[in-house]
This record gives structure tokens, C-alpha cells and sequence, in this order.
């Protein structure tokens, strides 16, 4: 049994990462820094100025705002967060939007001065808006997090300072092991109610993206090629993030700051324990597994960063099908390094629509390191970033992508910017 003060910190960290976004979450960031400035500069600004670290303007540049008509851009989604949104709303800033609020925004568009610029700086996630009316302004500041504010400031003088100013939360004692035993003994009603919506929220947008047309249509390619249950885990996902990608404006659970990580964690797990015929208490600790496993391995890489987070999150949905077929924590470690040492050269290249193709390949390669194992097979210390034991794994793995593809990160968004 676990330590009741380690249990207690599980179900936190499945409160505090499992929340509900609509869009991508870099975008509307942006977006409620934008409300959150107008509404203490107290008036529609008829200037703004955003300054965004490499990662923000990687992962806003070519994927569309909710409810701006299929825009794209930094400057699309300030502009939507200051003209509409509603900064009391958090990551759902966009979602209390009229078509009168849609034709406002439009018409503020055209009028209105947008600077944005490249702010240069040792965080990954750093970003501020100033919005500016005659003599007024107000400055809102986030950093590390999407919704962290960190400092407000109207006419030049500091109003707020707080937030985490450090660069990640200290989870040092998360580990697999943990993991499972909370999964194993976790009381549902704990965490049911975020799960419950998990599994709403994600599955319906999977289905909506599967009934239409968004992006390259990822998921009903993957359908047309096979109908087997590991397709339809892959299907589903990226069908999912197709829509999301795309302009659909419906929510999404995220896992670690992230609605394609929290796609990719839940619903091939979700596709699975369905077609199984799992009763509604093991996909639950199916999905704690899954969830936790994806914010652990996540948490050494940061939340930006070149490695594509689709990979956390397709180990942790290999690991979530692990248990459902009886796995312990044997089978989950091995299944968790076997898929980590497949698809770890995956790089993020932004948010777009060909995020959904690399959610198939990720759950692909979870799926493959589970059979692995099940097959008597297996990666072992020394095959390249691979080492003994698993946690030795994942921390090499936070260390290839916070520290040693950070040039790699700097030259991808370098060709973002040329493009």
C-alpha cells in the first residue's frame, strides 16, 4: 500500500493536469492573457504588443483559434482573447463566444495594432501581452504554465506578483512502481469525476473528427487501411487531434498542459478496455496508469521543448493497455522503455494538423512495445539511450530532451520563422 501522503499527491497531480481546454492550449493561452489584460486595462486596447518565447510562437503559428473563422497566428488569438474572451473561463477562455462576438472580433481585427515579437529567454514557456488604450496600459506576464500568471501591471506599476516562478513543480517521487500500486488500490471516487469527463469529453471529439473533414483526416485514413482494434486505437486518437488541430470547437481533457497528450493518453486505452469489454473500475485504473505515466515522463522534459509529446503520452497509453490485460508493474516498465526506445526521435514542429499523425505513430509504438514484451521480447541497457531499470530510462530521456535537443529546438523554430 502506498504512503497515505504519496496517495493523497496522485490524486492532485490527476486534479491538477486532467483539465478541460477548448483548442490548443498555446493559442489560448495567449488568448487569456489577452482577456485578463483588457480587463484591467478596464477598455478595449487599440494596441497590443506580444512578446512570446520560440516554443509559443512554434506551437501557435499553424494551428486555428476556436471561433475565429480558421485563423492562425499570434496575433488572431490576443486579438480573440481580448475582444471575446472571458478570462474567468481559464483554458475554456473561448468558449462563451456569440456569432455578434465573432463579427466584433472581425471588424476589431482590421483596426487594431498588433505587434508580436520573439522574446528571447532561457524559459521554454514565457509570454506577455501589453494592451494599450491613450495613456493606459496593463501588462499581464505568464510563464512556465499556460494560465500562470506571474506579474500584472497597470500604467507601469506592479498590481500582482505571484504564481510559480520556478521552472517545473518538484515530482522527484513519482515512479512507475508508485504508479501502479495507486492504480491497484486507489478509491475511484477519488478521481472518477475527472476521469468520467476524460472519457466524455475525449471520446466525443474522437467521434467528431471521425463524422467530418478536419485537417489530413489522419484517423479515417488509418480506418480505410484496417478495422482491428490497435487501427481503431490509433484511429480514434488521431481522429481526435485531427478535429482538435483543425478549428473544432469542442473541449478536450488535457494531460501536462497538453490536449493532444491528453488525447493520446486516454483514448486508445478507452478504444481498447471498449472492445474488451472492460468493466468501468478497471479502465479507470487503466487510465490513472496511463495518465500518471504520460505527467511523469513529461515532467523531466518540461512542458515545450523539441521532443513531440505525443511519445510520452503513446508509453503511457501502452502502459494503460498493459494493465488492462493484467499487467503489473513488470509488464507496464518493460512496455514503457520498449516504446521509449522505438519513436524517441519523433521532434515537435508546432501545432498543426500533422500532430495526428504522429499520435498514430506514438500509440503504434506502444502498442508494439507491449506486444514485445508479451512476445518475449525486449530492449535492454546499452541499446543506445536505454539503460537498466525504467526510471533510469525516463530520466535519460528528460535529459535528451530538456538539455540535449535544445539546439534542435532553436533551429526548428529558426525554419518556422523563415517559412
Amino acid at each position: 500500500m502506498l504512503d497515505r501522503q504519496i496517495y493523497e499527491k496522485y490524486v492532485e497531480v490527476l486534479k491538477k493536469e486532467l483539465v478541460t481546454a477548448m483548442g490548443c492550449t498555446e493559442p489560448i493561452s495567449i488568448a487569456y492573457a489577452g482577456a485578463k489584460a483588457r480587463s484591467v486595462l478596464g477598455a478595449l486596447p487599440d494596441k497590443i504588443e506580444v512578446y512570446a518565447s520560440g516554443n509559443i510562437i512554434k506551437n501557435v503559428k499553424s494551428v486555428i483559434v476556436p471561433h475565429t473563422g480558421g485563423l492562425c497566428g499570434i496575433a488572431n488569438a490576443v486579438v480573440a482573447g481580448v475582444c471575446m474572451g472571458r478570462e474567468d473561463n481559464a483554458l475554456e477562455v473561448l468558449s462563451d463566444v456569440s456569432k455578434e462576438d465573432i463579427a466584433r472580433m472581425e471588424r476589431y481585427l482590421k483596426m487594431t495594432d498588433v505587434t508580436v515579437r520573439h522574446m528571447r529567454c532561457d524559459n521554454a514557456f514565457d509570454l506577455k501581452v501589453v494592451a494599450r488604450k491613450g495613456n493606459d496600459s496593463a501588462e499581464v506576464h505568464i510563464v512556465n504554465s499556460h494560465t500562470n500568471i506571474t506579474e500584472i501591471f497597470r500604467n507601469g506599476k506592479c498590481i500582482f506578483r505571484g504564481g510559480n516562478v520556478e521552472r517545473s513543480e518538484d515530482r522527484s517521487w513519482m515512479n512507475v512502481e508508485d504508479i501502479v500500486r495507486f492504480a491497484d488500490n486507489a478509491d475511484l471516487n477519488d478521481v472518477s469525476e475527472v476521469l468520467n469527463r476524460q472519457i466524455r469529453y475525449n471520446m466525443a471529439i474522437a467521434e467528431e473528427g471521425l463524422a467530418h473533414n478536419y485537417g489530413a483526416n489522419i484517423g479515417k485514413v488509418l480506418l480505410q487501411m484496417s478495422d482491428d482494434v490497435n487501427t481503431r486505437c490509433k484511429a480514434y486518437a488521431s481522429a481526435a487531434s485531427d478535429a482538435r488541430m483543425n478549428g473544432c470547437e469542442m473541449p478536450v481533457v488535457i494531460n501536462s498542459g497538453s490536449g493532444n497528450q491528453g488525447i493520446t493518453a486516454s483514448v486508445p486505452v478507452i478504444v481498447y478496455a471498449r472492445n474488451k469489454q472492460c468493466d468501468k473500475d478497471r479502465l479507470y485504473r487503466a487510465l490513472c496508469i496511463s495518465n500518471l505515466v504520460t505527467v511523469h515522463l513529461k515532467t523531466g522534459i518540461g512542458t515545450l521543448s523539441a521532443y513531440c509529446g505525443a511519445v510520452s503520452a503513446g508509453a503511457g497509453a501502452g502502459a494503460g493497455i498493459a494493465y488492462l490485460n493484467g499487467g503489473g508493474f513488470v509488464e507496464i516498465a518493460h512496455t514503457i522503455v520498449n516504446t521509449l526506445a522505438i519513436d524517441s526521435g519523433i521532434i515537435c514542429d508546432g501545432a498543426k494538423a500533422s500532430c495526428a499523425g504522429k499520435i498514430a505513430a506514438a500509440v503504434e509504438s506502444g502498442l508494439l512495445g507491449l506486444n514485445m514484451y508479451y512476445s518475449g521480447n525486449q530492449f535492454v541497457g546499452g541499446d543506445g539511450i536505454v539503460t537498466k531499470g525504467v526510471e533510469n530510462t525516463i530520466r535519460n530521456i528528460g535529459r535528451l530532451a530538456s538539455k540535449g535537443m535544445k539546439q534542435t529546438d532553436d533551429e526548428i523554430i529558426s525554419i518556422m520563422q523563415e517559412g
